[in-house]
């Protein structure tokens, strides 16, 4: 410093350097600025300013005061260099800064994006940070669509028009169709004005709709593969600098990096749960294997053991974990188990499964699983071999049955044809095949309805027939036989049953096992076959009647008894049961005369008579016509409301004469 600098700092204060700050000058003992060293003290504001973080205006500030105190001409220019240098300081400081907050901003962005774990995480994030960065009103990304060959609008934020949310931007159009085209970044100041990009008026409409006017957009690069383009874009124009390209382009390449890892961490994810699901499957692939080995397993140690069909039902419910139950043809729902029948699988019905149990088309039964809805594919295999199992069980008891069957026909055959047989050999025989000659029993008589195509067909129908018949037979204690190109049986009367009942259910149980019309006839209840061999031979006689009596009515497929048709009953009827008929036709009227001593009978014997005139039938019984009437309403309500029908009053006419002649004649 020079001695008149270094003199001026013994002056008094008031000669003094201006406090820091106050853009004032040094001054000599004169008062004019300091000459030798003036250049190392015009600094001294500017170190000022750049310390307090001064605007850029206030730069100006000591070099206007110098000018306007009148410094020497070497002063002021002193001050201008000072300037200009802290400027440079200035400016290099606010960019270090900047570059400072980029990075660190970058580095936060990285760290939040190594965080995020899957895409729909990822690229909000990303699009919200780009915004945050460069401070625009809207920034937004796209992804290329390599199926579609363009880019669609996949995230944005600041957006508030749903056109512009939705755009698609074709290779080429657009600044981001151009950016995904050349893996380029582009900028523009005002895009609707710039005619570098191919305009399309449906993204011109987006842009409009949003009202966007300077667009920054840059490449999302995986290696030398374009993935989608990030953009930055305001509502004003607006210049990017070369720095904020750079630094969107550098947070792309970190965007590009983190979609690259939620992909990757997305299909690493989805292969692990397709190894889970595969580990699932030979899990249950391995149980399923297991429990049909173990069915497979039980099942031929039944076989080999003679155990029966409810044996197989057992063994399969202890691997079901259900309740399983063999049950015949007849009982079981008749429409899933033709389709199981059908089909040959099992049918789910309500909560239950059904399996048909057939054997050359053969209906034999039904396996049932109960209360079991969620069956998987595993365990209806695993019923429906079990089904086939059951079948071939009762294939092979069948085989082993037919023997028996046939002692069993022979057995009938000679109750019917040989009448000089021993009764006790006859019961005997009937006690070694389960059979009661002695009980009340049923003869039936069965035949085919449907036409056969051949011969062939026709006498496989009546193999099927009787095989079905001599089932029923077995299983309900009776006999069967091929018989005058039918079947007959020979079953026993359950107590409360009567013989129509136990034909309908027979032809109802036969037509269901072959899948044809089977028509039975039966005839009236009979007991003690041994002793009387006779009785036998009229009751199929009598059953063989109604059987052809139906097929003339046209009643296929249908079961009757001799008292089902009325008075043509005692025609069809081996022993003529006039009683029975009497009494089923207007046995309730006569019972009702016994009881209160009334004259109904007598009353209907003169309405007949008097052609059914109520004013003719009073004079004929010489009563007022309303005690006729009285009298008739009460045979009415005994009768039925259907009484006078031609048909009823047919029936009851006889029963009438037949009444009158059986009764025992007055003694003189």
């Amino acid at each position: 410093m020079s001695s008149d600098h270094v003199r001026s700092a013994d002056r008094p204060t008031a000669d003094a350097a201006p406090p820091p700050g106050t853009g004032a000058l040094p001054h000599g003992s004169d008062g004019t600025p300091c000459g030798e060293g003036t250049a190392c003290h015009a600094g001294a504001p500017f170190l000022e300013l750049l310390a307090r973080g001064a605007p850029a205006d206030a730069y100006e500030q000591p070099v206007l005061r110098a000018r306007a105190e009148g410094r020497p001409a070497e002063c002021v220019a002193a001050l201008e260099h000072a300037k200009l240098l802290a400027l440079r300081v200035r400016a290099e400081l606010d960019g270090r800064r900047r570059r400072e907050a980029e990075l660190s901003a970058l580095f936060e962005t990285a760290h939040d994006l190594a965080g995020l774990r899957d895409l729909d995480s990822v690229l909000p994030a990303i699009v919200q940070r780009a915004r945050s960065l460069l401070g625009t009103d809207v920034a937004y990304l796209t992804l290329n669509d390599p199926a579609r060959g363009d880019t669609y609008m996949r995230v944005t934020e600041g957006s508030v028009a749903a056109r512009f949310q939705q755009l698609r931007l074709g290779m080429g159009e657009g600044l981001g169709g151009l950016v995904a085209q050349t893996a380029r970044p582009y900028v523009t100041d005002d895009y609707m004005k710039d005619a570098r990009f191919q305009h399309t008026g449906t993204i011109d409409a987006g842009v409009q709709d949003e009202g966007l006017v300077a667009i920054l957009g840059v490449p999302l690069m995986l290696g030398p593969q374009v993935i989608g383009v990030l953009f930055a874009a305001d509502r004003r124009a607006r210049v990017f600098e070369r720095e904020q390209v750079a630094l969107l382009g550098s947070f792309a390449a970190l965007a590009a990096a983190a979609i690259d890892s939620a992909n990757l961490l997305t299909e690493t994810r989805s292969a692990l749960a397709g190894l889970e699901r595969a580990n699932e499957i030979i899990r249950d692939r391995s149980g399923a294997i297991e429990r049909a080995s173990d069915v497979h397993d039980r099942l031929a140690e039944l076989v080999l053991r003679g155990g029966g069909v409810h044996d197989v039902a057992a063994a399969v419910s202890q691997v079901l974990a259900g309740t399983v139950e063999f049950t015949e043809a007849t009982v079981a729902p008749a429409g899933p188990l033709e389709a199981s029948r059908a089909e040959g699988h099992a049918v789910r019905h309500g909560d239950d499964w059904i399996a048909a149990v057939t054997a050359g088309g053969e209906l034999l039964g039904a396996l049932v699983v109960r209360g079991h809805p969620g069956l998987d594919p595993v365990d209806q295999r695993t019923l429906e071999r079990a089904a086939m199992v059951t079948s071939l069980l009762l294939l092979a008891r069948r085989s082993a049955a037919e023997a028996e069957q046939r002692v069993r026909g022979e057995l009938l055959d000679d109750l019917l044809d040989a009448r000089d047989r021993d009764p006790r050999l006859l019961r005997d025989r009937a006690t070694r095949l389960h059979a009661d000659l002695d009980a009340t029993q049923v003869v039936l008589a069965a035949r085919l309805d449907a036409p056969a195509a051949d011969a062939d067909q026709e006498a496989a129908a009546r193999r099927r027939l009787w095989s079905a018949a001599s089932h029923l037979a077995t299983t309900r204690h009776g006999l069967a036989a091929a018989r005058d190109g039918g079947t007959v049986l020979l079953l026993p009367l359950q107590p409360g049953a009567t013989a129509t009942d136990l034909a309908r259910r027979t032809a109802h149980h036969l037509g269901t096992a072959v899948h044809e019309t089977v028509t039975v006839g039966a005839s009236a209840p009979v007991g003690d076959l041994a002793a009387h061999p006779d009785t036998a031979a009229a009751a199929y006689a009598e059953a063989r009647r109604c059987l052809e009596a139906l097929r003339l009515l046209g009643r296929t497929g249908d079961g009757a008894a001799a008292e089902d048709f009325g008075f043509l009953g005692l025609l069809l009827a081996g022993d003529r049961d006039i009683a029975g008929f009497v009494d089923r036709t207007i046995g309730r009227v006569t019972a009702y005369d016994e009881r209160r001593g009334t004259d109904l009978i007598r009353t209907l014997e003169a309405y007949f008579t008097c052609g059914m005139s109520p004013a003719r039938t009073k004079d004929e019984l010489h009563v007022h016509v309303n005690t006729v009437a009285q009298r008739l309403e009460r045979v009415g309500r005994l009768l039925g409301d259907d009484w006078q029908t031609p048909a009823r009053a047919l029936e009851i006419q006889l029963a009438l004469r037949l009444h009158r002649l059986s009764a025992p004649l007055p003694q003189h």
